[in-house]
């Protein structure tokens, strides 16, 4: 239960909602109560003239009984409709602020987080472990505070009637809080394994939906389904345990819940006819008894479901603490404006990644001005994409430091610094949305005209493709741009790059996917107003970095070589072999 303290804030923020659902809770059990009252003065009015009766005193009697129960279960459903929309309405608030709570942690937390986490679980912390979540703050408080209310007002009447049978009526009641007690702490336990194996079904379904083309090209269908069969049996199985065991509950309680009935019955006909007169009680007040414990039936029945409910709830809230007590590593603790001027100096940098503890970048030192364009090549694990995220502070380093215009990167707002940045990764990530939507992504508070987006596109020989689409910018792409290829997806990227008009630009291996020949074309196209930003081009052709002012060559993390391509070449050194390997490549 201590994890479910994280949702108390939630519960002040609505707080008139509760007092409201607890007010409306307390009214409808007050004339919940009033029927067994009601049906207990009229029997005993009745018996008292029964001598006198007469036939159509029976029908007034059962008219009237009918009639005053019937206006008495119009006001109690009144007032437990408004428990209800006050109760479950904030449940829903709740729901929809803590969705937007866990969606907002995950955006500010760093890009080890979800190298070490895998999507499926992420998706299942903010969708089904907030939906059992829900079912603790709708439907659980709502049950809770109304046995709480039913039991004191229903308790309370029955006394008054008779102690002594209110003691042995109710004696069922503390053998039903032990039995529940025992058997929540298993359930608990048994809650937390179904989730896990629920995670880890959502993980397989998603990546066997994202990898379905693999899984094709290398027909492995039926591995991949006897995967997830095995995660669904493993999923069905813990579940199946959690009902077994919440099975029991309601069956026992509504045994216990009979014996109560037969106990008041039983002794209540013994106080009735042979009781001592200060005890002795009407039969009108049996049946109030047995009305009241027929009332008691659903709320005690129902401690079962909420008791299973608050089990699940607790693990599910658990697992969704570890991540919003999880604290991003990269910070941005500067707010104040930011102007990038063009200046980057890497200074003696040094990083090692967290989780596997491999050194991607050693002792790296250059810098670079506004207008130039910097290089980086180099084999592949040579730390060049590492790089371009220790530019956007993805990471930070271990030692040494960034300087972007003589100032630390710690301390410049990250978010200014990305609002002039326009970056391509290696990976290219297309949203399933329309082209132009895609191209606009990067742009902020405002709409791209339809030459911007023309122009761009031309800068990046993709715009004939997009004219090939009968509908043009409107194509609807499929999930990460499944429904174009390789080289239109990088170039359609670097166009939405460039449609920022950042001052720096960060072409991460973008170019791999495309021939020479439109290489040659978007090369020469950047060219083109580069004066007025800092370009970084990584990658391992020296097709894509030859006329590039500056070029750093990179080999387990250290720079080997560094200069232009003139002076790279004339020193025959690891360049040089790159040069001619690929040379020799392209005349095969």
């Amino acid at each position: 239960m201590k994890s479910l303290q994280y949702l108390n804030k939630y519960f002040l923020k609505y707080k008139w909602r509760l007092l409201l659902g607890i007010l409306f809770t307390v009214v409808s059990n007050f004339y919940g109560v009033q029927m067994p009252i009601y049906f207990k003065d009229a029997i005993d009015q009745f018996q008292a003239n029964i001598t006198h009766a007469k036939p159509n005193d029976f029908l007034w009697l059962a008219f009237q009984l009918g009639g005053f129960y019937m206006l008495l279960s119009v006001a109690k459903g009144f007032f437990l409709f408004l428990m209800r929309q006050t109760i479950i309405v904030m449940s829903r608030n709740i729901e929809f602020d803590l969705k937007n709570e866990i969606y907002s942690h995950y955006q500010s937390l760093d890009q080890g987080f979800f190298k070490r986490n895998a999507t499926g679980d992420l998706m299942n912390r903010i969708s089904e472990d907030v939906g059992l979540v829900r079912m603790y703050l709708g439907p659980g408080i709502m049950y809770i505070i109304n046995l709480i209310i039913a039991f004191t007002l229903i308790v309370t009447q029955m006394i008054r009637i008779s102690p002594s049978l209110t003691f042995y009526v109710l004696i069922p009641l503390p053998i039903m809080s032990v039995l529940i007690y025992r058997v929540s702490s298993k359930m608990n336990a048994m809650s937390a394994l179904v989730q896990k194996e629920q995670s880890i079904l959502s993980t397989i379904a998603q990546e066997t939906f994202s990898g379905i083309r693999i899984i094709k090209a290398y027909n492995r269908e039926k591995e991949t389904e006897k995967k997830l069969s095995e995660s669904a049996e493993n999923y069905k199985k813990q579940s199946m345990r959690l009902v077994l065991v919440n099975a029991f509950f309601i069956p026992t309680i509504m045994f216990l819940i009979g014996i109560s009935i037969l106990i008041a019955v039983y002794y209540g006909g013994i106080l009735s006819f042979t009781g001592p007169k200060a005890e002795r009680i009407s039969i009108g007040s049996i049946v109030a008894f047995i009305m009241f414990v027929n009332s008691l039936t659903w709320p005690f029945a129902s401690l079962g479901w909420v008791s299973s409910i608050i089990q699940r709830a607790a693990a599910s809230q658990k697992r969704i603490n570890e991540f919003l007590w999880t604290k991003p590593t990269i910070v941005n603790s500067v707010n104040s404006p930011y102007q990038f001027d063009g200046s980057i100096e890497f200074n003696n940098l040094t990083f090692q990644y967290p989780i596997t503890n491999i050194k991607a970048v050693s002792n790296v030192s250059f810098r670079v001005e506004k207008g130039e364009t910097l290089a980086i090549v180099g084999h592949t694990g040579s730390g060049k994409s590492t790089i371009s995220s220790l530019l956007m502070r993805q990471y930070d380093p271990q030692s040494g430091g960034i300087l972007f215009d003589g100032t630390p990167l710690t301390d410049i707002n990250l978010h200014a610094l990305r609002e002039q940045t326009g970056i391509v990764p290696q990976d290219v990530f297309l949203f399933s949305d329309t082209i132009r939507e895609n191209l606009q992504f990067g742009v902020n508070d405002r709409t791209c005209s339809e030459e911007e987006l023309i122009a761009a596109c031309e800068m990046t020989h993709v715009y004939h493709n997009i004219q090939g689409f009968p509908d043009g910018f409107e194509t609807l792409l499929g999930e990460r741009g499944v429904n174009l290829s390789g080289g239109q997806k990088q170039r359609i990227s670097i166009a939405r790059a460039l449609l920022k008009k950042p001052k720096l630009l960060i072409l991460d291996d973008c170019l791999s996917a495309v021939d020479t020949e439109t290489e040659e074309i978007i090369l020469s196209n950047l060219e083109k107003g580069k004066e007025d930003r800092t370009t970084i081009i990584i990658s391992h052709r020296i097709s894509t970095i030859r006329n590039a002012t500056k070029i750093i060559v990179m080999s387990d993390g250290a720079i080997t070589e560094q200069g232009s391509h003139d002076e790279l070449i004339s020193l025959k050194g690891t360049y040089f072999d790159l040069h001619e390997q690929q040379l020799r490549q392209e005349e095969e």
